[in-house]
């Protein structure tokens, strides 16, 4: 059905390129009411529980595109999409660690009115096909009378199938901020709540401990570490105290401070 049937309601998904587990510290951080649901192998959906473009006046675009970037930006480089609509466009937006964030929009009727250059630096940093996907993703840079706004949505969700998006059912661009909640509460979506600073502090230290350097944080590997720049630090700063070097003196003194603060982390967290 072409939008010009009628006006579209507002509404937003975040699709994240990491597993929910992943997904979920980050998410808390923005402090927003969110669903948070498995969206296929390596995905997951963000689903805003309130309408908070109703309330502070900014539009829905600039409310995802500021939750998309925070996320980029927090996570461990895993990058956001997000789909938004509102009654007169569409589009999407995605964030990429510290890089510029890239969108591209559609009228209500299905009117592109982005850059194709866009398109392509979207698929190229989701490191999409060149060839397959790029091709997929042209038609919808292009006029089509038969093609809405949340249609071309749609079809960027397609696209992204092919690197295992997976929209849960009733999760579609173009459905209002109510039935999209609906529709993911009665997928088993997790209700996303804010546990306080020390919490979600508490949660992001357990998420880097358990990647590649959490042996050199917290364990014997880090107590080994810890007591070797010790063992280097402290001769090194007499040393370089004695002869009043302050390059040798301030080496030694990092040795020893990263090693007394090793030492103390791993004390403080297996408490």
């Amino acid at each position: 059905m072409n939008a010009t049937s009628g006006p579209h309601p507002v509404g937003a998904l975040l699709l994240c390129r990491a597993d929910p587990e992943t997904v979920r510290t980050p998410a808390q951080l923005l402090r927003e009411h969110l669903l948070l649901a498995p969206a296929g192998e390596d995905w997951s959906v963000l689903v805003p529980e309130g309408k908070p473009w109703l309330h502070g006046g900014e539009p829905v675009e600039q409310v995802v595109t500021g939750w998309a970037t925070a996320l980029a930006v927090s996570a461990a480089g895993w990058p956001v999409v997000a789909f938004w609509w509102d009654r007169d466009r569409a589009g999407l937006t995605l964030a990429a660690g510290f890089r510029r964030t890239v969108g591209y929009t559609w009228l209500a009727d299905g009117t592109p009115v982005g850059e194709d250059e866009a398109m392509r630096t979207f698929a190229d940093r989701l490191a999409l096909d060149p060839v397959l996907d790029v091709q997929a993703l042209e038609p919808l840079t292009e006029p089509d009378p038969d093609a809405d706004a949340p249609t071309r949505l749609l079809g960027v969700a397609a696209v992204l199938g092919r690197v295992g998006l997976d929209l849960p059912t009733g999760l579609h661009p173009g459905e209002s901020a109510d039935r999209l909640r609906s529709a993911a509460l009665a997928q088993g979506a997790e209700q996303l709540e804010w546990s306080g600073w020390r919490e979600a502090v508490r949660a992001e230290l357990d998420v880097v401990e358990g990647g590649p350097l959490g042996p050199y944080l917290r364990g014997p590997r880090a107590r080994v570490l810890g007591a070797a720049q010790l063992a280097a630090g402290v001769p090194l700063l007499i040393w370089g105290l004695g002869r009043r070097s302050g390059g040798w003196a301030t080496a030694g003194a990092l040795l020893v401070a990263h090693g007394a603060l090793g030492l103390v982390y791993d004390r403080l967290r297996e408490g």
